[in-house]
C-alpha cells in the first residue's frame, strides 16, 4: 500500500504532502479544482509520460515522491535484489522532470533507469484512468484483459509463446532475406567471377608497385646514370695515359709503410690508406658490374610500364593501393564462396525455420486450450460481478474468432487467438459485441467488474480509480460504491469521484480545492474530518455550498450508514 506522497511544482500544486492508510480513500472537489492533477502526479511517480507542461509556471523543475509499504512481497524483493538495492519492506519511488528535458528516477534513493522504476511501480500500484474504459471498446484489447485474469501457469505459458515467437520471427526474417538473396545470386556471382578472374590473373604482390616505379625511374634517367657510372669507373681504373685513383692510393700505402718503423703516426696512416685502397677497389668492381649489366633494355622498359598501367587500373576499380586491392580481392572471394554455398545455407536455415515454427505452434495450441478454460472461468466471474453491480440479467461471453481452414496464421507474440467480449444486457436479446451496444454506465461497471476479479486473484496492494463512475447515477451509484468498498477490504483503494455515494462509503476523504493568492492559483488537498465530510457530501448531493439543512442531514445519514456497513463487514 502507499503510505505517503509528496508533490512539488506539479501544475497548480506548489508543494503538497499526502498520507494514506488502509481501506477506501476518495478525492472529491469542485470541477476544475485539480483532482486530475493528483492522478497525473501519481502516474508521473509510477513512470508515466514526463510532460514538461506539468511543471508549474515560473519554475524549472518538478518532482514527485511516493512511499510504499510492500511488506514481504517476493516479487518486489527479487526486483530490488537484481538492482543491488537494500530492501526493508519500504519502497520509495522518486521522479524529477525539468524544462531542459532531464529526467531523474530514484528507487529507494538509488538512481535507476526509467524502466526499472516502472517495473517496481507495476508491482506496487494499479491505476485505472478515467479514459481506460475506452479499451473495452477496442476488441484488440479484450485478449489482454482475458490473459490478465490467468494465474502463474497461464502467465508462464504467455511468456513461453512470446519467446517462441521472438525466436521464430528472428529466424523468419533472416530466412526470407537468405532465400531472396539465393534467388538473385546469379547476376552477382557472374560479376564476382569476372572480377576475381581479373584479379587472380594479375597476381599482384605487396610492394610491387613501389619497386616497378623505382625501376621505371632508373630507365627514365638511364643515360645520366650510365654516364656518371662510367666516369666514376674511369676515375677508379683510369686509362693508359694517366694513373688511376687506385694506383695513386697504392703508392701512398707503400710510401707510408716504409716509414712505419719510425713512429706510430706513420704506421697508423699506412693502415688507413690500405683500408681505403681495399674499399675503393670494391667500389671499382661494383661500378664495372653496373657498366656490364645495366644496359638500357627497351623491351623491359615497356614491360614495366605495362605492368604499372595494369596495377593503376586495378587500383582505380578496387582500391587506392595494391594492398587495398588485395584486401578487396579477399572480400570478393569470401562473398563468392558464400554465394556458392548458399543452397546449403538455405536448406539448413529452412530446417531451423520449420523447427521453430513447429515449437511455436505447439505452445500456441497449449495457450489456446488454456484460454478456453480461462474464458469459462472469466465468464462466470464476470457474470457474478455484474450481478453485484446491478446487471444480473446481463449475459457475458468471451467469443473466440474462428480460425481459417487450410490456412496457417502468421505467428504472433500473443499467440494465434483473437477474442471479443459479447454481452446481452436484456433477457431475450442475442449476444452482441460489447463495443457496439454498451452504454457509458455499462462500460464503467464492466471495467469495475474486471478490476474486482483482479482484486480477488491478488495482485498489487493498491488500486487507483480515476472517475470510474462515469455515466453512473441513482441506485447504481450505491451499488458501485458498495463494490468499491468490498474491494477495499483486501486492497488499498484510491478513487477520484463525483458521486456522493462513493464519497460516503470511503474510510478517508480528501478535498481538492483551488484558491487564488495574489496573482498565483494554487491547488491544495486536505483530509476532511467528519464535519468536513458532511459538508462536502452535502455539496455533492446538490446542496450548492453544502449548507442546506436537508442536504447536511442526508449527508450525515449516508456517512452513518456507510460506517455501520463497514463495521458489519469487518
Amino acid at each position: 500500500m502507499i503510505l505517503s506522497m509528496r508533490v512539488h511544482n506539479i501544475a497548480l500544486i506548489e508543494d503538497l504532502t499526502l498520507e494514506f492508510a488502509s481501506g477506501l480513500h476518495v478525492l472529491t472537489g469542485e470541477t476544475g479544482a485539480g483532482k486530475s492533477i493528483i492522478v497525473d502526479a501519481v502516474n508521473l511517480a509510477l513512470g508515466g509520460r514526463a510532460d514538461r507542461e506539468l511543471i508549474r509556471t515560473g519554475t524549472d523543475k518538478a518532482w514527485v515522491e511516493a512511499v510504499f509499504d510492500a511488506g514481504d512481497d517476493p516479487q518486489v524483493a527479487a526486483l530490488l535484489a537484481e538492482q543491488s538495492i537494500d530492501y526493508d519492506g519500504v519502497v520509495t519511488l522518486y521522479r524529477e522532470i525539468t524544462r531542459s528535458g532531464r529526467n531523474l528516477c530514484r528507487v529507494c534513493g538509488v538512481v535507476m533507469p526509467l524502466n526499472v522504476l516502472r517495473e517496481a511501480a507495476a508491482l506496487l500500484m494499479d491505476v485505472h484512468g478515467q479514459h481506460e474504459g475506452r479499451f473495452l471498446m477496442e476488441p484488440a484489447y479484450h485478449l489482454r484483459f482475458l490473459d490478465a485474469s490467468g494465474g502463474e501457469e497461464h502467465q508462464g505459458l504467455l511468456a513461453q509463446v512470446a519467446a517462441a515467437y521472438e525466436a521464430f520471427i528472428v529466424n523468419h526474417r533472416a530466412y526470407a532475406r537468405l532465400v531472396k538473396e539465393n534467388e538473385q545470386k546469379g547476376y552477382r556471382m557472374e560479376s564476382l567471377k569476372k572480377s576475381l578472374e581479373e584479379l587472380n590473373k594479375a597476381k599482384l604482390k605487396p610492394g610491387e608497385e613501389e619497386k616497378l616505379t623505382a625501376e621505371k625511374e632508373r630507365y627514365r634517367h638511364s643515360e645520366k646514370i650510365a654516364s656518371a657510372v662510367r666516369a666514376a669507373y674511369g676515375a677508379m681504373a683510369a686509362g693508359e695515359d694517366s694513373a688511376s685513383a687506385l694506383s695513386r692510393v697504392k703508392e701512398a700505402v707503400s710510401s707510408l709503410q716504409s716509414l712505419a718503423a719510425l713512429g706510430e703516426p706513420y704506421d697508423s696512416l699506412a693502415k688507413r690508406c690500405a683500408s681505403a685502397y681495399y674499399e675503393l677497389e670494391e667500389i671499382g668492381y661494383e661500378l664495372g658490374g653496373m657498366i656490364e649489366g645495366d644496359e638500357f633494355d627497351p623491351r623491359r622498359m615497356e614491360q614495366v610500364e605495362t605492368r604499372l598501367d595494369l596495377i593503376r587500373r586495378l587500383e582505380r576499380k578496387y582500391g587506392d593501393t595494391v594492398e587495398a586491392v588485395l584486401a578487396q580481392q579477399e572480400k570478393l572471394q569470401e562473398e563468392y564462396d558464400n554465394f556458392a554455398s548458399m543452397d546449403g545455407q538455405v536448406a539448413t536455415m529452412g530446417q531451423e525455420h520449420k523447427r521453430l515454427l513447429s515449437a511455436y505452434r505447439a505452445l500456441a495450441r497449449q495457450l489456446t486450450e488454456s484460454r478456453h478454460a480461462l474464458a469459462a472461468a472469466f465468464e462466470q466471474g464476470m457474470t457474478r460481478q455484474l450481478g453485484d453491480l446491478g446487471m444480473g440479467s446481463t449475459r457475458f461471453e468471451v467469443s473466440f474468432a474462428p480460425k481459417p481452414e487450410n490456412k496457417q496464421l502468421m505467428p504472433q507474440a500473443l499467440g494465434d487467438d483473437a477474442v471479443e467480449f459479447m454481452i446481452s444486457p436484456n433477457p431475450g436479446e442475442p449476444l452482441k459485441p460489447l463495443s457496439k451496444i454498451a452504454s457509458g454506465g455499462e462500460l464503467s461497471r464492466l471495467m469495475l467488474a474486471i478490476k474486482s476479479l483482479e482484486a480477488e486473484r491478488g495482485g498489487v496492494g493498491c488500486m487507483v480509480f480515476d472517475e470510474i463512475d462515469t455515466g453512473i447515477s441513482g441506485r447504481m451509484a450505491q451499488v458501485v460504491a458498495e463494490k468499491m468498498a468490498l474491494i477495499a477490504r483486501s486492497r488499498q483503494v484510491l478513487c477520484v469521484t463525483h458521486l456522493p455515494q462513493i464519497a460516503a462509503m470511503a474510510a478517508h476523504q480528501f478535498l481538492v480545492e483551488k484558491t487564488v493568492e495574489g496573482e498565483r492559483t494554487n491547488t491544495s488537498v486536505r483530509l476532511l474530518d467528519r464535519d468536513g465530510r458532511i459538508g462536502e457530501v452535502a455539496r455533492m448531493l446538490g446542496g450548492a455550498d453544502g449548507s442546506g439543512e436537508s442536504a447536511l442531514t442526508h449527508a450525515a445519514h449516508m456517512l452513518d450508514t456507510a460506517e455501520e456497513a463497514r463495521k458489519a463487514r469487518s
